[in-house]
């Protein structure tokens, strides 16, 4: 298996520095991010090009397009903006994130917005990663709703899925589809109050022994069905944000993960 990095992981670190941290960690692909820290926002997508060429990794993602699935308002353009962002950065997909507050979005609605988006990424040569979200207020829940709408977008050739653990236990799906999964996120809660139902994201940590989300089993789960794809770190809460040290934090992640797997 093989790790990769999400800046959201030491969200205080400088875009140069979190790159040369995934390198001495053993990782060479990364993610960047429009909300913590904003990335798109504050480095021309030119720059962020050279500092990830001269730190030697690849750019997985810009993460997120939201919400990707309300095809409507002001997303068009915001679509458009991402995509010739990343395109111009180097990175080689946008991470796609469905509505997450208490209003249902239809199937329909899911298809028209992936038929609507397939031709911004097919020009500009990037892959959209469509992320359901298991909170119980998301209008996307599983992984297998996600399928049904890319396979009536007939949108295979530049969408994949990514499978999140957390919200992969959130969501109470059991079914794993590695073919279709071009990336996982990983993270754990360890707070034993709270409720899977009423988890956050508030509450997601490193995956350490005291995980609740059944990391390991998750991570076997896939790659024992063929996953090739890397398993890039996304802590949210602000004790993992906040830590002096993160690389060390990290390190010692990756070291539990891969002596358990």
């Amino acid at each position: 298996m093989r790790f990769a990095m999400n800046h959201i992981a030491a969200p205080k670190v400088a875009l140069p520095d979190f790159f040369a941290m995934a390198r001495r960690l053993g990782a060479t692909e990364v993610e960047i991010r429009n909300d913590l820290p904003d990335v798109m926002a504050t480095w021309k997508p030119g720059d962020v090009k050279a500092a990830a060429e001269a730190a030697g990794v690849t750019i997985l993602s810009i993460n997120a397009l939201y919400p990707f699935n309300v095809w409507k308002g002001d997303l068009p353009a915001k679509a458009e903006r991402m995509a010739d962002y990343a395109a111009r950065a180097g990175a080689k997909a946008l991470v796609m994130c469905p509505l997450n507050e208490g209003r249902p979005v239809g199937h329909s609605e899911v298809v028209a917005a992936l038929e609507s988006m397939a031709p911004i990424l097919r020009e500009r040569g990037l892959m959209g990663l469509v992320e359901p979200l298991g909170f119980p207020i998301s209008s996307l829940r599983t992984k297998r709703e996600a399928i049904a709408a890319i396979e009536e977008a007939a949108g295979w050739d530049v969408f994949r899925l990514l499978h999140d653990t957390f919200h992969h236990h959130l969501s109470g799906e059991t079914e794993f589809y590695p073919r279709r999964t071009a990336l996982a996120h990983i993270s754990g809660v360890t707070d034993p109050r709270v409720a899977v139902k009423d988890m956050l994201d508030a509450h997601r940590v490193l995956v350490d022994a005291n995980d609740r989300l059944e990391n390991l089993a998750q991570i076997r789960a896939l790659l024992g069905a063929g996953y090739e794809g890397p398993f890039s770190f996304e802590p949210f809460a602000a004790e993992v944000h906040d830590l002096p040290d993160p690389e060390a934090a990290l390190r010692d992640s990756i070291a539990f993960v891969t002596a358990h797997v």
